[in-house]
């Protein structure tokens, strides 16, 4: 099943985001469930959430995948969300 991660980052937490971007950029190289990813942007083009695809088994794998990223777990998110996702293009 494909899941969407949708996080949008705390106010004023781009500091946390770039100290652990290695750090995330690596997790997602190393996990072999992952459809496409990329930032949210605002209007000047800085970074302020993720959108993340997901192709895992069940949503209890898709949370377990959310567990163990390092943004999450730096305290970047000011919320995320998972939903399952039909893919109709692409």
């Amino acid at each position: 099943m494909l899941v969407a991660l949708i996080a949008l980052d705390k106010p004023g937490a781009l500091d946390i985001r770039k100290a652990n971007r290695d750090a995330h950029l690596a997790y997602l190289k190393g996990s072999d469930c992952i459809v496409q990813a990329g930032p949210f942007l605002d209007a000047d083009g800085a970074m302020i959430g993720s959108l993340i695809i997901l192709e895992v088994a069940d949503m209890a794998e898709a949370e377990s995948w959310v567990a163990g990223d390092p943004y999450g777990k730096a305290g970047l998110f000011q919320n995320v969300t998972l939903r399952h996702w039909n893919r109709v293009i692409g």
